[in-house]
Formats: C-alpha cells, sequence, structure tokens
C-alpha cells in the first residue's frame, strides 16, 4: 500500500496564528554566489502546520518535545470522521469503536483549506480525555490548530488530555482520508526545549476492516 501525505504543505500561503510567526523560507545564498551549492533558510511558529504539541507548550512542568518518545508517533492509528459533529465529546466518540488502537486521528473539517486559518473549529472536550485513556489511546490528532477552542485561555482540552497521558498532534489533513485502520508515522525534530515542532505526516492503509461500527 501507499504512503498518504497528511501534511499542510509549508508556503508563504499557509495559514498561522494571529500575531504568531508566519512561515517564509527562501535562498540564503545561491550557488553562483557559493561557488558550489544553494542554501537556504526558514522563518516559522514551531505551531504552524502539521506538528506536534509538547506538554511543555502548555505547562512549565511538562516535557519539552526532545524529551519525548519517539515511538508515541510511529505505529497503528485510526481515522474516524465526526464531521458532522460540533464538539468532540466523550458522546460523539462513543458511537465509533475505539477499540484496538492506540492512536486516534479525527476528520471534522471537511474540505481542509490550510491557507485559511480558521474561525471556528470543532474543539475536543475536557471529558474526551479519560475515555480515551480508558481505550488505551495516547496519541490524539486532529485536523484543526488547536484542540481547545480557538479564544481558549485556560487550555482545558490540552490539560485534560495530557492528565491522562494523551499526546497531541494538530493540523493534520484528513479531509479526502477513508476511515479506517492505518500505519502512522509523524516524527517531531528533536528540538532541545522545544514546545513543539513541525512533524511530516504520513498514513498507510493497514489490511482488516474500517473501524467503525
Amino acid at each position: 500500500m501507499k504512503w498518504i501525505d497528511i501534511t499542510q504543505p509549508l508556503n508563504s500561503r499557509i495559514g498561522h496564528w494571529p500575531g504568531d510567526v508566519p512561515f517564509s523560507s527562501g535562498l540564503k545564498l545561491t550557488k553562483e554566489q557559493t561557488g558550489s551549492v544553494n542554501i537556504g533558510n526558514m522563518s516559522m511558529s514551531l505551531h504552524t502546520g502539521t506538528h506536534a504539541d509538547a506538554p511543555f507548550h502548555f505547562s512549565d512542568t511538562g516535557s519539552t518535545i526532545d524529551e519525548l518518545d519517539i515511538h508515541i508517533f510511529i505505529g497503528p492509528a485510526r481515522v474516524i470522521d465526526l464531521s458532522g459533529e460540533t464538539e468532540i465529546s466523550r458522546a460523539a466518540l462513543e458511537k465509533h469503536s475505539l477499540e484496538g488502537t492506540e492512536r486516534l486521528l479525527i476528520k471534522t473539517a471537511v474540505p481542509n483549506r490550510p491557507e485559511n486559518f480558521p474561525e471556528t473549529i470543532v474543539p475536543v472536550l475536557p471529558d474526551a480525555g479519560p475515555l480515551l485513556k480508558e481505550k488505551g489511546i495516547f496519541l490524539i490528532g486532529v485536523d484543526v490548530p488547536s484542540v481547545d477552542p480557538l479564544d481558549s485561555k485556560e487550555m482545558e482540552s490540552h490539560h485534560a488530555l495530557y492528565e491522562n497521558g494523551i499526546h497531541i498532534l494538530e493540523n493534520l489533513m484528513l479531509d479526502t482520508v477513508e476511515i479506517g485502520d492505518y500505519e502512522l508515522i509523524a516524527l517531531p525534530l528533536p528540538i532541545t526545549g522545544g514546545d513543539g515542532s513541525p512533524v511530516r505526516a504520513v498514513i498507510r492503509k493497514l489490511g482488516g476492516g474500517k473501524g467503525e461500527q
């Protein structure tokens, strides 16, 4: 089976958090200038595009991105579709089969337009954290910039997931992905002291059912 790229492309059009550092890239030195190679550079927030949050992002005592086990971000994952819901709550999740997976990727934004920072999202509610822990899930991936409402200052869902041992991927591209079971690779960079990191997220379909009731 082919790998499917579920990463937002990084370019000058990509949406970013208001007031945060936008993505930019270009050639710092050309081959003509160096006599041998082109050398590029880039500038961006660690929370622009497809990325992993480290607990340190929302907790001063939380682990930084370089301290997280890379195996969190590699392995079987299930894609479910909650695009018809207004929130990712315990009740919404209980409509789906969550047994037999440790990583859950949730589709809500259809279509997904990475060049537009959304005005509203389908947020995760804090009551989802205990359910995911009960099911043995330790990684959640969403296709929007945050698991909390965009105007949240308390970051209740970030904290609820963290308290239940659940790590976070944000800004995945899932709108054209079928529900079902996949192999996931979404490795963050080992940024020392980082509160997050961009990831290149890819999935590959696994055999068997679609993981839905």
